[in-house]
């Protein structure tokens, strides 16, 4: 869909991200730094959760970095820069996880035969159930437990879930960075909320897990 003069002016108004890319498409180094400076971090932060692994986010956020700036030249707003960016930090992420499925597949077919890799909040709930006091539950981070949750999320569900909460990005922002309609993306949320909040609830029920009989 064509970017229209009317819709570039009004982003380029609202949005003094969309004037540093200008900037940057006009070759000043300087603005692309400072996009770098404001977003690094922010970037990693969401690919992070997507890719569950900091070095690999790391190299991932280079990797959009560089593509914002080849792409410099086409450039011409059409939303916010920061919905433009986190539309192709999906594509990165959603092709590293894609080659990264790949690669396992064929590691574990070829080399170690049939196997189900483990989910972490999974193995937390099986250490807890029946084998921890509920007292010792209490101990553990609820950050980590959190962050566990949402690991344990599908691909698309975490990446809205993050732009959601994290980012704070509309219906209509999300939708246009995961090439869904806003009401995909609202039923997204909805069902990664409430899968949430199900992995969430046996820790945060005073402490109990959910095979504790004191927790039905």
């Amino acid at each position: 869909m064509a970017i229209t003069d009317s819709t570039a002016n009004r982003y380029t108004a609202l949005d003094p991200d969309v004037r540093l890319m200008l900037r940057v498409r006009d070759d000043d180094a300087q603005a692309f730094e400072e996009l770098v400076r404001r977003y690094q971090q922010r970037l990693i932060g969401v690919l992070e959760h997507l890719v569950r692994g900091k070095d690999m986010a790391e190299d991932l956020a280079q990797e959009v970095f560089l593509r914002v700036f080849r792409a410099r030249k086409n450039y011409k707003p059409g939303a916010k820069f920061s919905t433009w960016l986190f539309t192709i930090a999906n594509n990165v992420a959603s092709n590293a996880l894609r080659n990264r499925a790949r690669r396992k597949e064929v590691d574990v077919s070829t080399v170690m035969g049939p196997q189900r890799e483990g989910n972490p909040l999974d193995e937390m709930l099986a250490a807890a159930s029946g084998l921890m006091p509920a007292r010792q539950l209490d101990k553990l981070e609820r950050a980590e437990i959190v962050q566990l949750a949402v690991e344990a999320l599908n691909d698309r569900q975490r990446m809205a879930l993050l732009l959601a909460k994290f980012e704070g990005l509309s219906y209509e922002e999300i939708a246009q960075v995961m090439q869904l309609s806003p009401q995909a993306v609202k039923s997204l949320l909805s069902r990664a909320r409430r899968n949430l909040k199900d992995l969430l609830r046996p820790y945060m029920e005073e402490g109990s897990s959910p095979d504790d009989p004191g927790a039905a």
